[in-house]
């Protein structure tokens, strides 16, 4: 690379790109899928900005990461100009194998296979097409690098691919309490023992970092007509498998066919076959199959393919307790019979299920603060404001879900468009 390369970004300002090895990255084909992929999923049915994308992020958490470095070595800590590009490229690749609609979706295509091994089985990808220049890089992102604390930086409670999806969707949601003061939080790392910790300065700004994250968590990520649509997508999904393994030919995308018909998930983290297919994926091939079964002749399919599509969201009912087996039930059958469908089918539009938010786990990974005296503490010790029962433990809600033309009272089955 002869000259060093700039991306305009609308939350950090100018990115500078230093690394040859970070601009092959970003140039590749698997990297550049993510310009499809959107960041929030369907959160952009409540929050109309908020549209932005993996390939954004991964840019920002990158950028960061350089930011972090720096701050390192004004403090004396040695990284080399190699662990450095190493590190910012294991942020690039971070987020690599998210599927369309990101975590919507998570489970859905490849069933039972985290992000973050499919993104593990692409970067070794990348790095057997790459001659092994991405040794370093795997070596730092799976946490078997000598300087534990890069590790940190890439993946911890406090790392800075939260840094920047928390002030990014933010930013593009228009949800101000997602705000954090980055700058101050990556100027107060400091790294003892080889672990990354906090300066005690640096408290209140760590205060705010969980304080956001949590708020972000129940007023955008787990809302419930957010809520809502993830599930008719996902119940979308679930639907079009068991017409297609049961001989049942849905239109597709050639990229989505196999994962439709097919549980890949061993063969694509073994890099086979299905691994090319996947990264042709993005978030249009679900569009143009929601759009196409549409007009499937399975009601059920339709159905929920035109709820989606029209933003006909289902009704959503969240409280700290279960709900009543009774009252699902219930539900359960006035739906079944608004729709003219069997218990079975009527299972894809009323469901009961549980959201878990953990703000901050003191257990295996606390963030650590280093006081004036030289001593460790975790932050929930010395802060005053995380000692409440929602940073304490994890949050556990239950929700409802069910078609809007119905709840619990038999008069309330109205007419309902089909």
């Amino acid at each position: 690379m002869k000259k060093q390369k700039i991306v305009n970004d609308p939350v950090h300002g100018f990115i500078s790109i230093r690394s040859a090895l970070a601009y092959e990255i970003i140039e590749h084909p698997y990297f550049q899928r993510l310009r499809g992929v959107k960041q929030l999923g369907l959160t952009h049915m409540v929050y109309p900005g908020a549209c932005h994308t993996r390939f954004q992020h991964a840019l920002g958490a990158m950028h960061l990461m350089g930011q972090a470095i720096e701050a390192l070595r004004a403090k004396g800590h040695h990284i080399s100009s190699d662990e450095a590009e190493a590190a910012e490229c294991a942020m690039l690749l971070h987020d690599i194998g998210h599927g369309p609609f990101s975590h919507a979706l998570e489970f859905s295509l490849v069933e039972g296979v985290a992000h973050e091994h499919i993104s593990a089985a692409m970067m070794h990808a990348l790095n057997r097409e790459m001659g092994g220049r991405l040794d370093l890089t795997l070596a730092i992102f799976g946490g078997s690098y000598p300087k534990n604390f890069l590790h940190r930086l890439v993946s911890s409670q406090l790392d800075v691919d939260r840094l920047d999806y928390l002030l990014r969707d933010s930013f593009f949601s228009g949800v101000a309490e997602g705000a954090v003061g980055v700058e101050r939080i990556i100027k107060m790392l400091e790294v003892v023992n080889d672990e990354l910790v906090v300066e005690e300065k640096g408290i209140h700004s760590v205060e705010k970092f969980l304080i956001a994250r949590s708020f972000m968590y129940w007023q955008v990520y787990l809302h419930k007509a957010v809520i809502a649509a993830e599930q008719l997508l996902v119940n979308i999904f679930a639907r079009a498998k068991a017409l297609v393994r049961q001989g049942e030919p849905l239109p597709a995308t050639e990229a989505l066919q196999p994962f439709l018909a097919h549980d890949l998930g061993a063969d694509l983290l073994a890099g086979g076959q299905a691994l090319p297919r996947f990264v042709q994926l993005a978030d249009c091939d679900v569009d143009c199959a929601v759009k196409a079964w549409g007009a499937h002749p399975d009601r059920v399919l339709r159905l929920l393919c035109r709820m989606l599509a029209e933003r006909r969201l289902p009704k959503v009912d969240i409280r700290a307790e279960e709900f009543e087996a009774g009252r699902v039930a219930t539900l359960l059958q006035q739906t079944a019979q608004l729709l003219a469908l069997s218990s079975h089918e009527a299972a894809y539009f009323t469901q009961a299920k549980a959201l878990v938010n953990r703000a901050y786990s003191s257990t295996g990974d606390p963030i650590m603060i280093v006081q004036k005296n030289g001593a460790l503490r975790d932050i929930y010790e010395v802060s005053d404001m995380l000692n409440a029962t929602a940073f304490r433990h994890a949050t556990t809600k239950h929700f409802l879900c069910h078609p809007k033309e119905v709840d619990s009272e038999p008069h309330a089955v109205v007419n309902f468009k089909p």
